[in-house]
């Protein structure tokens, strides 16, 4: 783990926890950390089979794991923000099937979900600290 350095890092606005201010100048996460990152956004697929899985799987993990690292806590709530916005847009596209465009939006919806979360599992196992576009930042 890297020494702790006051107010660095490359999202620092986003950790609330002085405990993960951290120098992250040349840190590369170790392989325990990309795994669990890349989990927490393959946890999203969980709503596959589970219902609210997609919610349920990055909770978990970002309440478990979160107190490991600077770089799991960061990942997990960006997937964990990522599927409150999908869930989101998934409700207002099912609401818009009233006016004939729904159908369409949760299509969209629906491919995004499926694309984006592949997206940001990648990215984690890579060691990268990913953001998802046009997510809302419901957990900071």
């Amino acid at each position: 783990m890297p020494s702790t350095v006051p107010h660095t890092g490359p999202y620092d606005s986003d950790f609330d926890d002085p405990l993960f201010d951290v120098d992250l100048v040349g840190y590369e996460p170790d392989s325990q950390e990309r795994s669990t990152a890349l989990l927490a956004h393959l946890a999203g697929y969980a709503g596959l089979a589970v219902p609210f899985g997609s919610l349920l799987g990055p909770f978990l993990v970002y309440v478990l794991k979160r107190d490991e690292s600077a770089f799991v806590e960061d990942q997990a709530r960006e997937a964990l923000n990522f599927q409150l916005t999908m869930a989101l847009a998934a409700l207002v596209s099912a609401v818009l099937i009233v006016v004939m465009v729904g159908l369409a939006l949760l299509l969209v919806v629906g491919i995004w979900w499926l694309a984006g979360t592949a997206i940001g599992a990648s990215r984690a196992n890579r060691g990268e600290w990913y953001r998802y576009p046009a997510t809302i930042r419901f957990v900071k």
